[in-house]
């Protein structure tokens, strides 16, 4: 959603803040109250409460306050706490709406007469930004839009004092007063524009001799703007429309959206409904609001909510356990019902989105089942079909009642089945549809398999007693091939020559335009350049067919552009942030005829000026918040249709004689499937986006079909808000199209509610009764255009069109001609389990792939919140387990005491010499790890070996000393250069303590003990040293804790673990050195010479 209300003193702050200098604007004082609010704290802070006589009303975005008696005005603060007291949190209602007054917005009375007051609102529109102004102004205004005087401020221009005089100022007769009302309405809409306010209106706007006093306000904000103006705007509440209470949970979703480049919403409409949704797409999350309502359950509907644009696992996750955990709050004896429906997807991977919902389910089980829910699923898209396997799975364990459907099945038929409108179809009359695997094969499917399809639908029919719709008069007019004053030859917007620009490293995208091309049967491929202003130019690797090709990438735009003059489509996947810049630049290039915007969010003020911009250099905009539009047989933008099965089931690869346009992108998908089984087929479908001002409307696609003679149909759909389709009823009167349009506009649901409900597009809001999709189907109606009772009937009266032009010869269906073989990336193939290789990799300690990091199994949280610590950590990772809190504290000691030994050690020296020679951080410190060895640190897997050998042998201490003697090896892990039996080393005398006290056993330890008794007999120096202890101490944790075996614990002596310990360890060391050095900003190290002993052969003469 891009505009959106703000409360008065939200509107009264930033206008204190924000508005420019030089007014006669006096400053808005105001207290808020809310029911935590206390009157002492309040009246401290602001003291003029006091000593003013004040005005209170609620802070609720309520209309028409005083006409409803909802302000009190000068009262003393007494009064208006009474006021207050006698309304807080108590119920109120307006119109259809009840709702409990929560918030309450106190201001100092301002006197004056009625005479003083005047009326100023600004609102945008598409072209322009109207300043209405009437010189009468108040409760009693009655009709503004009659009686105010009008401005249009075209976009991308400004107002002056001049034309603000000349225009709206007229009636005031004053000409000091009308000074001043010009010099606070130009600032006023200056503040306006760079605030990104979408509507803002002041009544009454109080005018005295020498003061401007601002005292009803109302206005909304380009919330999608927020990147731009939250330093200016600070933190905004926008408060829920009243009627309706703000829930934790909607905050919560609300948070994750924002965090997120998909889409997830939340409304909660009763909390008490029977009827919850989860919708996958904005368009078909309407449609299913729609067809509930429709079907008589408006009042159950709990929720309107939808999540797309490929939410990961975890987010659907998040979102489906927010949705569950609110159904499971209140009990119905009659049970409740969670329909998880949505379109045909054209990128989100179902099967992945379904993972985060199955577990969301699985978590649930128990409460699902204490509170008699049924569950209802309709699905479709990539990876379909494994998404509704494991949902079916899963439906099997669960204990309730789940059924799952996929696009055999229309979109909407679930709603009926779960308020018992239609029978329920058995499970093997829901799965005739073409798998994914099956595109591999030219035909897609044999004669046989789809025999079984059509005796399985019309058992299905029989079982579901549902009735083939009865075939309709269809009355048409003479179809005609263009219009009056249009030429014939205008260039089409796609053609099977169309080249593009991809502005955006989409390989997926750019992927799927190139797998469209090759089933279309083009030439050449329709990308002919990528731009990433990121990288280098280089070249990016994909495929045509069977074959690998490269396409350039290019760093700049006029590179692309000069290198590739035969490229007229831009395909921008920019974000949100520089789609607008980049659009911009496009622009200057004459070549590009169209651009298709992909990116939701952009601020309405920058869409108006691509708009403007666009239409002075007649190039066409589609988007922004679309998925784009395809001519089958010809060109497709990005991932619009989806994955290569639906393409294929949808036939897109040849065009048809239908044509559509949409604001949906996601509906424009199952429109395809639609159109597909009722007709010949699709011959071009564009959705022009979700957005307030899409950069195209209806009528510039409309009149394109109408010229078309390959076109003989049309199909509108529409939606809630913006008035575009009026445009399209007039052109149906006057003839403007006569070619037989079926429409629908979805949000036919959004009168029901008793308060304003913001559906998942930004434009699909009524602002006013003719923007609901309710007058806007029945002005269709009344034009001429087809329109179904409601979209469940939508594709039946598509069908009876469509026959009814093949029955007058208007429509001769071609001959079927299969596409050629398209084979299946392999990423693609193997998610969808077609195939198996070998892995080249095997692991069996971490997994990154799922919902957070597993170490050995153990969640990264659990890691986190069980405080299992390093030596945890090293347990899950070296050894798979979680050993006993003794080990890890060992472990821990052991890397505290094996960290540094000083600079002398060769390893903190070569780490020394390289920092030193300006070498970086990972160079110096492995020169250090490079010095590890038998005679530098790495004693630890010596030690363990020869100790355990001689203990487990059997040989006597003084035998083992004399064996190694005899062999003439020294005994690794015996022995120090400075420390002795009289000077102990304090490291090995706190290992030992602790092993000794908390190890179950130490056989070896005490084995080892002996040993530096026979040894430091003979020399005193000769002492068990740390590498000695901490091996033999290992060892003795390998075979004694109890969580490995005898054959484990070899195995782990043999592959040199223990002297992991010491790597690890003196790996702190070295970096502290490194990071020493470099502080100390240490020069090259050269030797001296005189530390040095040359040693030069002597030469015989």
């Amino acid at each position: 959603m891009s505009a959106k209300a703000i409360r008065e003193a939200t509107g009264k702050d930033l206008i204190n803040r924000l508005l420019g200098n030089g007014t006669a604007a006096a400053q808005c004082r105001f207290a808020s109250v809310n029911p935590e609010t206390k009157f002492s704290h309040l009246i401290a802070e602001n003291p003029w409460l006091e000593t003013s006589k004040l005005v209170v009303k609620p802070d609720q975005l309520i209309k028409r306050r005083g006409k409803l008696g909802l302000i009190a005005v000068n009262k003393d603060i007494g009064e208006v706490e009474q006021w207050i007291a006698e309304r807080m949190n108590k119920d109120q209602k307006i119109g259809a709406a009840t709702g409990k007054l929560r918030n309450f917005i106190i201001e100092p009375f301002v006197a004056h007469t009625a005479e003083e007051e005047v009326y100023v609102c600004i609102y945008s529109h598409r072209h322009a930004d109207t300043i209405l102004f009437h010189h009468e102004g108040g409760v009693d205004i009655g009709d503004v839009d009659a009686k105010a005087l009008k401005f249009d401020v075209l976009v991308g221009t400004e107002c002056t004092e001049e034309q603000v005089t000349e225009k709206l100022l007229g009636c005031v007769s004053d000409e000091a007063k009308k000074a001043m009302i010009a010099k606070f309405v130009v600032t006023l809409y200056k503040m306006y524009v760079d605030m990104y306010f979408t509507y803002l209106e002041i009544n009454p706007l109080v005018v005295t001799a020498d003061k401007i006093y601002v005292l009803d306000l109302a206005a909304k904000l380009d919330a999608t703007a927020d990147f731009l103006c939250k330093p200016h705007w600070g933190e905004i509440d926008y408060p829920p429309p009243f009627g309706r209470d703000a829930y934790p949970e909607e905050a919560y979703i609300a948070d994750l959206d924002s965090k997120s480049g998909a889409s997830l919403k939340l409304t909660i409409l009763n909390k008490s409904g029977r009827v919850w949704t989860m919708v996958a797409g904005g368009g078909a999350s309407v449609i299913y609001s729609d067809t509930i309502c429709d079907l008589g359950a408006s009042g159950e509907l709990a929720n309107y909510g939808e999540y797309s644009g490929a939410p990961s696992e975890q987010q659907t996750y998040e979102y489906a356990k927010t949705i569950l955990s609110l159904m499971t709050q209140e009990k119905r004896p009659d049970g409740k019902v969670l329909i998880t429906g949505g379109g045909i997807a054209n990128f989100t991977n179902v099967a992945a989105t379904f993972r985060g919902i199955i577990t969301a389910l699985r978590e649930f089980q128990q409460r699902l089942i204490d509170h008699k829910i049924s569950i209802f699923v309709r699905r479709a898209g990539p990876n379909y079909q494994e998404g509704l396997r494991r949902m079916r799975e899963v439906g099997q364990t669960l204990g309730i009642p789940l059924y799952v459907f996929g696009p055999e099945t229309h979109m909407t038929a679930i709603c009926g089945m779960a308020l018992g409108k239609r029978s329920i179809p058995s499970e093997n009359c829901v799965s005739s549809e073409t798998t994914t695997a099956n595109f591999l094969l030219p035909n897609g499917e044999s004669t046989s398999s789809a025999n079984m399809a059509g005796d399985c639908q019309e058992s299905c029919l029989m079982q579901q007693g549902d009735q083939r719709p009865n075939p309709i008069e269809i009355s048409l007019p003479d179809v005609v091939s263009k219009v009056d004053g249009v030429e014939k030859d205008e260039k089409p917007m796609f053609s099977i020559k169309t080249k593009a620009i991809v502005w955006g490293m989409q390989n997926r995208a750019v992927q799927s335009m190139l797998d469209f091309d090759f089933v279309c049967r083009r030439a050449d491929p329709s990308v002919v350049a990528v731009i990433y202003p990121f990288t280098g130019d280089h070249k990016q690797k994909f495929y045509w067919g069977h074959k690998e090709i490269l396409i350039p990438v290019y760093k700049k735009m006029n590179d692309a552009m000069t290198k590739h003059p035969d490229a007229d489509v831009l395909v921008n996947f920019a974000s949100l942030r520089s789609a607008y810049q980049s659009t911009v630049e496009t622009l200057e290039y004459p070549q590009i005829r169209t651009i298709a915007i992909i990116a939701e969010g952009i601020p309405e003020n920058f869409t108006r000026k691509m708009i403007k911009l666009a239409n002075e250099k007649n190039v066409n905009i589609i988007g922004p918040a679309t998925v784009g539009g395809v001519k089958p047989g010809c060109f497709k933008i990005g991932n619009t249709g989806g994955m290569m099965d639906n393409i294929l089931h949808s036939k897109l690869y040849r065009p048809g004689s239908v044509a559509y346009v949409s604001r949906s992108g996601g509906m424009s998908n199952e429109l395809n499937n639609i159109v597909s089984k009722a007709t010949d087929g699709v011959y071009e479908g564009v959705a022009i986006g979700g957005d307030r001002y899409p950069g195209t409307t209806f009528m510039d696609h409309i009149m394109r079909y109408q010229n078309d003679e390959k076109i003989k149909m049309i199909i509108l759909l529409g939606e809630v808000g913006g008035v575009e389709e009026y445009e399209v009823c007039e052109a149906i009167k006057n003839k403007t199209i006569t070619k037989p349009l079926v429409a629908w506009c979805i949000g036919t649901c959004a009168g029901m509610f008793t308060s304003e409900v913001q559906f998942g597009h930004a434009g699909s809001c009524a602002n006013t009764n003719k923007e609901t999709a309710t007058a806007k189907n029945e002005a269709l109606k009344q034009s001429g255009a087809y329109v179904p009772e409601s979209f469940d009937s939508l594709g039946d009266i598509i069908q009876n069109v469509y026959q009814s032009l093949v029955n007058k010869g208007i429509i001769v269906p071609a001959p079927e001609v299969p596409p050629p073989t398209v084979p299946m990336d392999y990423s693609w193939a193997r998610e969808l389990g077609l195939i198996r290789k070998p892995a080249s990799f095997m692991t069996s300690i971490c997994d990154e792939r799922g919902q957070e990091l597993l170490y050995a199994g153990m969640p990264i949280s659990d890691v986190l919140n069980k405080n299992v610590g390093l030596g945890g950590v090293i347990s899950l990772l070296w050894f798979q387990r979680c050993l006993p809190s003794y080990v890890c504290k060992f472990f821990e000691m052991c890397l505290m005491v094996t960290a540094d030994h000083g600079p002398a050690v060769s390893g903190a020296h070569n780490t020394i010499v390289c920092a030193r020679a300006g070498k970086d951080l990972v160079s110096s410190v492995v020169s250090g790890l490079l010095t590890i060895g038998d005679r530098f640190g790495g004693a630890l897997d010596g030690a363990a070996r020869q100790f355990s050998e001689a203990y487990d042998s059997g040989l006597h201490p003084a035998e083992f000393v004399n064996q190694m003697r005899n062999k003439g090896q020294l005994i690794m892990g015996i022995g120090h250069r400075v420390k002795s039996i009289n000077n102990p080393d304090q490291r090995v005398k706190i290992v030992k303590e602790f092993v000794m006290e908390f190890f179950p056993a130490t056989p070896l330890l005490h084995y080892a003990l002996e040993v530096e008794k026979i040894t430091t007999s003979k020399k005193p120096n000769l002492i068990l040293n740390v590498d000695g202890v901490i091996a033999c101490a290992f060892v003795d944790m390998l075979n004694n804790c109890g969580s490995f075996t005898r054959e484990e614990a070899q195995e782990y002596i043999s592959i040199g673990a223990i002297n992991s310990l010491f790597v690890l360890g003196r790996s702190v060391g070295f970096i502290g050195h490194y990071m020493d050095q470099k502080r100390l900003k240490q020069g090259l190290y050269r030797h001296p010479w005189d530390d040095i002993s040359y040693v030069m052969p002597e030469l015989n003469n």
